[in-house]
């Protein structure tokens, strides 16, 4: 009797294990068949990625052409170009973007001078008809309509608008619960900088770069914020802009960079150098000449410092982030272990390519996003090559970032991107060259297409070479 008793308890556990095996291999297979199916359908997010921006690129090369075919008529090019950044404006407009990097936009109520009024507080805005400020000028149509300062007063406080990109903020008794004062360049001297809901160098469209500084012991110069911290340019692209055009700009600081040169002292005979970057650093345009590399930007360098030796890294079309090709982040270790000097010149294509979720942010910084990817190749640069000096420039501003971004409202402002590389070189203790912010080679002025970038954004021997000495400059004032 026992036995039967014991041989049935047998088989009920037997049962119960093939039971709690099958149940556990279901489990397992349910797990590994969600992995499979998010891997599958990451894999087809970025397969549409990549074919949105196979698209993108498709594009941009017809532009280049457009461009091209205005070179003869100057002022017909002038035009075209205003007629195409007029445009990437009214898309920002449309999208809600309030305010980027110092840009206000305000309405017309709002245009007069405020300086010394009792108060400038409590203010609402309909942001669906709002002309632009570069930086402290308000433009309309193309020309400076007024200049807006917002200091000396009682109160600048209780606005739903930011009272960003002026010269100056400051000196006033109160600039307190405004929805931001940010971009400016002072916000010192208040009695009370408090309760507002961003006192940031930037305020970006979907909260990219906006930070808050409430509670903060100092809203002025740098902003500490979540571990990182915000760096503004020490003077903004718009500002340069007020004061001269970028052909004027790159004439002066092009003499300047040559002045700088002639009085280096230090040997760079026996240092190497590696470029890493995009077609700007292959001179790929140039192919059809005979032994075109001799133009690129490094190889001039090498010619102006009598380096040692120069390594291009440059491929035409790559990305700094992993949403295109050739990316630098996943190409950064071919650059020789001896490397000297290293220069990463990228941006480009990135701002070609990019919509709010590639950009990512600088919380997370998750990898496949030009915030992570960024960070990660600055980060790795540091640590595979730490005694070599490193050097993170910002791309040039160019006019058929504006002209894509006016047929593909999905991109980003090129701002966004120098933001975030000055803003994480400062973090890693990484040279910055902040080309977008400097005015020259800026492709909005026909002038500097006619003269040194005949597409739009790559440059002839003659663009190249005033790029090479703007770089060559700033090295040897690092090590001068």
């Amino acid at each position: 009797m026992m036995k039967k008793v014991y041989k049935y308890l047998y088989i009920i556990i037997f049962s119960m294990m093939v039971f709690l095996i099958g149940a556990a291999t279901l489990k397992i297979y349910s797990v590994y068949d969600e992995k499979m199916a998010e891997e599958d359908l990451e894999d087809i997010e970025m397969a549409a990625v990549i074919a949105r921006n196979t698209e993108a690129q498709r594009r941009v090369a017809e532009m280049e052409y457009e461009i091209a075919d205005m070179l003869d008529d100057v002022a017909r090019l002038q035009e075209f170009i205003d007629e195409k950044a007029a445009s990437a404006n009214e898309v920002q407009i449309r999208k809600g973007t309030m305010s980027i990097s110092g840009n206000v936009m305000i309405p017309e109520e709002l245009t007069e001078s405020v300086n010394g009024t009792g108060t400038v507080s409590g203010n609402s805005v309909d942001f669906a008809s709002l002309p632009v400020i570069s930086g402290s000028v308000i433009m309309r149509n193309g020309e400076k309509y007024n200049e807006m300062s917002v200091s000396g007063n009682s109160t600048v406080s209780g606005n739903s608008i930011d009272v960003s990109g002026n010269e100056s903020v400051s000196g006033n008794a109160s600039v307190s619960e405004n929805a931001s004062v940010s971009g400016n360049g002072s916000v010192s001297g208040n009695s009370s900088v408090s309760g507002n809901d961003s006192v940031s160098g930037n305020i970006m469209a979907s909260k990219l770069l906006t930070v808050s500084v409430n509670g903060t012991e100092d809203a002025s110069g740098n902003v500490n914020y979540a571990g990182w911290q915000y760096v503004p340019p020490e003077v903004s692209l718009e500002e340069r802009r007020a004061l001269m055009t970028s052909y004027e700009q790159t004439l002066e600081v092009n003499q300047s960079d040559k002045e700088v040169i002639e009085q280096n002292e230090h040997d760079f005979s026996q240092m190497k150098i590696a470029c890493l970057g995009d077609s700007i650093t292959a001179a790929v345009n140039l192919e059809n000449e005979e032994n075109y590399e001799q133009y690129s930007y490094p190889s001039r360098l090498k010619e102006i410092l009598g380096a040692g030796e120069v390594v291009n890294l440059g491929i035409g079309g790559s990305s700094i982030g992993r949403y295109w090709t050739d990316a630098f982040v996943d190409r950064y270790m071919q650059i020789p272990e001896d490397t000297d000097i290293i220069i990463v010149l990228g941006g480009t294509n990135d701002g070609f390519c990019v919509s709010d979720k590639e950009f990512g942010n600088l919380d997370d910084r998750i990898p496949q996003t030009f915030c992570g990817d960024v960070n990660e190749l600055m980060r790795g640069l540091k640590d595979k090559y730490p005694l070599a000096v490193i050097f993170f420039a910002t791309p040039l501003p160019n006019v058929l970032h504006d002209y894509l971004m006016s047929e593909k409202e999905y991109l980003l402002q090129q701002r966004f991107f120098a933001d975030v590389i000055r803003t994480i070189a400062n973090e890693y203790g990484i040279e910055t060259i902040d080309l977008y912010n400097s005015n020259i080679l800026d492709s909005h002025d026909a002038n500097v297409i006619a003269e040194y970038m005949p597409d739009g954004v790559h440059g002839n021997p003659s663009g190249y070479q005033i790029l090479a000495e703007h770089f060559a400059a700033e090295i040897v004032k690092y090590y001068n």
